[in-house]
């Protein structure tokens, strides 16, 4: 599995020596339980304006975001990569704010842990981090495949319709016709249903 690791920006003079060699140490501990855990940390990149494109390029299996405090920037960017195709997120912070987490949650995140950035504890967070996204990829897939049957039995209903307005025909004559006309020309129901409506509109 390849992974990206994004760490908070730090601006010069914004934090002191301790608050640095304790990023640095986050760092540290995150590559070792990667590391011990099989996985292959591909590349650590600022959580920049940058990090989208640095991200379509590299392609990553999954993303971890560390952030021990306020991850909003960050989010932004996470954002911005996740919008076109989606992969899991695992963030790492110390901010235990419920609003943090909600917006952390609503960018895409798979799992936001808390005061939890052990070496022990990387390989059992991105299992549940994994798990946890492949079933909202099935609830997500279901949805998209509901809507999408919907809106073609719509197509469908509206042709039938057109078919009972302009010939006088039953409903279930009306479908009936519709099915035939797609058995004829190899296309599927909505399909068909799709092009009586088109030219229905070129006729007004």
């Amino acid at each position: 599995m390849r992974i990206v690791v994004a760490t908070t920006v730090v601006q010069p003079g914004e934090q002191d020596d301790a608050t640095l060699a304790a990023q640095v140490r986050r760092g540290n501990t995150l590559r070792i339980g990667l590391l011990e855990a099989g996985y292959d940390l591909i590349a650590s990149l600022p959580a920049d304006m940058f990090l989208p494109e640095r991200i379509a390029q590299l392609q990553p299996d999954l993303i971890i975001i560390d952030a021990e405090s306020d991850a909003r920037d960050v989010l932004e960017h996470i954002v911005i990569t996740s919008r076109d195709e989606r992969r899991p997120i695992v963030l790492f912070t110390e901010d235990a704010t419920t609003s943090s987490m909600e917006a952390a949650m609503a960018a895409g995140v798979s799992a936001y842990i808390v005061a939890g950035l052990q070496a022990e504890r990387i390989k059992p967070v991105l299992g549940v981090a994994l798990a946890r996204f492949r079933q909202e990829q099935i609830l997500l897939d279901e949805l998209t495949d509901t809507r999408h049957k919907l809106a073609e039995r719509k197509v469908v209903e509206r042709a039938k319709g057109v078919l009972i307005a302009h010939q006088q025909l039953t409903e279930d004559q009306a479908y009936q016709q519709l099915r035939s006309m797609a058995m004829n020309k190899k296309l599927k129901l909505s399909d068909i249903a799709q092009r009586i409506l088109d030219v229905e509109d070129l006729l007004g």
